[in-house]
């Protein structure tokens, strides 16, 4: 497909943009009310769903001889207005935690059509991506369902 480096660089951004994935979603979960208690559950279960996939694009980045970012993307991204919920809507309105959730899902959905589409990624790494990438579309989707229903 394409050089090691390059895959290395693409998987580098895609663990960046799940760490801040799991910032965002454990913020959001400090914030929220107990009226919207089910929203906790599921974005820990987001969260927890980006730490493993950081874990293993962590171990494809080191078995092909690179070192793997462990932060948060340089430029503070996936929507670091979204991580302070509180700022923008206290917290508790359902409807808007929802909305600011879908942002943060659209720009790490688009992470992941970007390095599908990109030829950078080693056959390994392809794999694995595009299974990430079929999990955080579902996520996205169930989001913008309950978003939708709020």
């Amino acid at each position: 497909m394409a050089t090691t480096e390059k895959s290395i660089d693409t998987l580098n951004d895609l663990i960046e943009i799940n760490n801040d994935r799991v910032a965002g979603f454990e913020k959001v979960i400090a914030d929220i009310k107990d009226e919207n208690i089910d929203l906790k559950e599921l974005f820990q279960d987001y969260s927890a769903q980006s730490r493993e996939f950081s874990q293993k694009l962590t171990a494809i980045v080191a078995a092909n001889g690179g070192d793997a970012e462990t932060g948060n993307s340089a430029s503070g991204s996936l929507h670091r207005a979204w991580i302070d919920v509180k700022a923008l809507f206290g917290g508790s309105d359902r409807e808007s935690i929802l909305s600011e959730a879908e942002r943060g899902e659209d720009a790490i959905k688009k992470a992941y059509r970007d390095a599908l589409s990109s030829g950078e990624l080693s056959a390994d790494a392809y794999e694995t991506v595009t299974a990430q990438a079929q999990d955080i579309n579902a996520a996205h989707d169930r989001i913008k369902a309950l978003r939708d229903a709020a």
